[in-house]
Parts: structure tokens; C-alpha cells; sequence
């Protein structure tokens, strides 16, 4: 029967980084998790309510329009990013194989990190874009709402409401989580580029 200690011990360079991989991957993959579960719950919340019905069109809230169709193909781009966060524990376990042939190559991690920081950057991209607009109508619903509370009862629609600011932070949970995904990759490949 063998144990641990009748495995070759690996290279000083793969111990130093088979932790930080393992610390950072579920790390980021935990909190990226619980923000882009509280953000979808916003979202799915948020966007049937800002939905007109019947024949009205509202083109005056933040939940429809591109800002929205912004926000949420961040948040699709935060559901790859979650499963590649988990990617980083996968590697962390690879690199720990007796089997040097089963490691993954630094060149290898390098990659995986940099399709990683290219993924958050473009989810968030993507997200800031949706907060750019989503924004905009906010700003527009804030100069078409002076005095129409008290002049026009009928223009209570054109105040900025809660639901308004609730499309907000679903939308900062998202850029908050990708900008967690991005601060992750750049600390491992600090990690992985020490000598």
C-alpha cells in the first residue's frame, strides 16, 4: 500500500502555485457565484416589470432596450466565467499529478489565463455598456420628470422609480463580479510568472 510519501515530491515552482490556483479558483468562483445569482434575481425581477403592456410603448425605462439586452449578455458572459474560475481548481489538481506528463504546462496556464482575463474583460465590457445606457435613461426620466408629478398625474411613469435603481445594482453587481474574475487572473499570472 502506498501514501503520500512514496510520491515523487514536485518541483519547488508547481508546490508554490498548486495552493494560490486553489485559494484563487474557488475564491473567485464563490463570489462570482453569489453575485451573479443576487444580479439574475434582479434582473429576473426587474425586466418583466418594465415591460409595458397592451399597446403602450416605454421607451423611458432603464428594463427595456438595448441597456437591458447589455446587462444581461454580461451576465451570460459572468456564467462562463464562473465555470472558468472553476477551471482554475481542475488545474490546481492537475498540477499536483506524480505524473509529470499530466501536468499542465506553464505555457498551458498562461493560456488559460489569459482566455480567462480576455472573458472578464469583455463581459464587463459588455456590462458597462448596458450601465451606460441604462443610466442615460435614468438621466433623460430625471429632465422629463420636472414638475410633472404635480402638474400631470398621469406622468408618475416618468419619475424615476425604485425599480429604476434596482436595474442599477443588478447591473453593478455584475460589473463588481467580473471585475473580480479580472483581479483573480492578474494575481495568478503574478503567481505563475515568479521566479
Amino acid at each position: 500500500m502506498s501514501n503520500k510519501s512514496d510520491r515523487p515530491a514536485l518541483p519547488p515552482s508547481v508546490q508554490r502555485v498548486v495552493p494560490v490556483f486553489r485559494y484563487a479558483g474557488w475564491s473567485s468562483f464563490w463570489v462570482q457565484l453569489v453575485l451573479a445569482v443576487v444580479a439574475g434575481l434582479i434582473f429576473l425581477f426587474c425586466i418583466p416589470l418594465a415591460i409595458p403592456r397592451g399597446n403602450a410603448v416605454n421607451t423611458a425605462n432603464p428594463g427595456t432596450g438595448p441597456g437591458t439586452f447589455f446587462a444581461i449578455s454580461g451576465l451570460v458572459v459572468l456564467g462562463i466565467s464562473i465555470y472558468w474560475s472553476w477551471r482554475y481548481t481542475r488545474v490546481a489538481n492537475q498540477l499536483q499529478s506524480a505524473n509529470p506528463n499530466l501536468r499542465p504546462k506553464k505555457a498551458d496556464a498562461m493560456k488559460l489565463l489569459r482566455r480567462g482575463l480576455l472573458l472578464n474583460l469583455v463581459g464587463m465590457l459588455l456590462t458597462l455598456l448596458g450601465a451606460e445606457a441604462i443610466n442615460g435613461t435614468l438621466l433623460a426620466k430625471s429632465f422629463s420628470s420636472q414638475g410633472a408629478f404635480f402638474t400631470d398625474p398621469a406622468a408618475v411613469s416618468r419619475l424615476i422609480q425604485p425599480l429604476d435603481i434596482f436595474l442599477v445594482l443588478g447591473n453593478t453587481h455584475t460589473i463588481v463580479a467580473h471585475f473580480v474574475g479580472i483581479a483573480t487572473v492578474l494575481w495568478l499570472i503574478e503567481w505563475v510568472n515568479k521566479d
